[in-house]
């Protein structure tokens, strides 16, 4: 029990060692995390993907501790080079992870989060099943938090502009079976979770 308990300590200190890098997206890995966990049981995972899909939701953005601040937390767009420098950090994310044996499988999720279910996404342009189940779920809730956090070239999106992006990337970006599951149980899954998290990145900026 202990040593279970260490092991999730450890997991939402890396998780929270990443938000303090990025403080753009700070609290990010903690609604992914709680957004990808009731997706996952809206779709019927058991216990045990359950608590893997926890932890690699947490854990999915890991790789960005080996991504320059000055490209991380840059105020603007990217430049074309600063973008594929940001896109290694789901195979940095892998090769940090996959050095545990026992973190091999989460590894994995983690290496395909950004994979675009028509293949047009990154590292391995995989495409469909072949993406595993998890990254797919991480994937939309992934976009979700990305589409509400406010940076300093874009605005939030209102629910309704969030959902019509969903249904428009729908069997594009996403695995249709999760846009669905996400829309229909929208309330639980997205709502409250930016009910329960109601620190934002700005807030936490400006704590002393």
């Amino acid at each position: 029990m202990l040593q279970n308990e260490f092991y999730h300590d450890l997991i939402d200190s890396l998780a929270a060692a990443l938000d303090a890098k990025d403080f753009y997206t700070a609290g990010h890995s903690t609604r992914v995390g709680d957004m990808s966990y009731k997706l996952g049981m809206y779709l019927k995972l058991d216990d045990i993907k359950l608590e893997i899909l926890h932890i690699a939701a947490h854990l999915h953005d890991i790789g960005k501790i080996g991504i320059p601040d000055s490209i991380l937390n840059k105020i603007g767009k990217l430049t074309d080079s600063e973008w594929m420098k940001m896109k290694e950090h789901s195979s940095i994310g892998y090769n940090i992870l996959s050095k545990s044996k026992s973190l091999s499988y989460i590894a994995k999720i983690v290496l395909h989060h950004h994979e675009r279910y028509d293949g047009t996404g990154y590292p391995l342009n995989i495409k469909g099943d072949e993406i595993p189940y998890e990254s797919r779920i991480i994937a939309v809730c992934d976009s979700i938090d990305a589409m509400k956090s406010e940076r300093p070239y874009k605005s939030v999106m209102n629910d309704e502009e969030f959902k019509n992006e969903l249904i428009k990337n729908s069997s594009i970006m996403y695995d249709p079976d999760m846009v669905t599951a996400v829309l229909i149980n929208w309330d639980d899954i997205v709502t409250k979770t930016y009910k329960n998290f109601n620190c934002t990145s700005s807030d936490l900026l400006n704590i002393s």
